[in-house]
């Protein structure tokens, strides 16, 4: 995968409310990577919590630290 389409589905995320939503709802980052897969971009749980911290087209991605969670 490339930045470039970890970046498409962020201006994609940034145009669609209701995108925004669903993927706010994701319970993990591979959840909101299967969104972003179904709608044709290549983009992988990893991929997102690599990108965890920056933002682009004006949709930042954090990850959220659970208790109990491994690194």
């Amino acid at each position: 995968m490339s930045t470039d389409q970890l970046r498409q589905f962020f201006a994609h995320i940034s145009r669609d409310p209701s995108l925004r939503e669903q993927v706010l709802k994701a319970v993990s980052a591979d959840a909101a990577a299967l969104i972003a897969q179904e709608l044709g971009y290549e983009v992988s749980g990893d991929e997102l919590l690599r990108f965890s911290g920056k933002s682009s087209s004006g949709v930042s991605l954090t990850k959220i630290q659970h208790p109990g969670e491994y690194h």
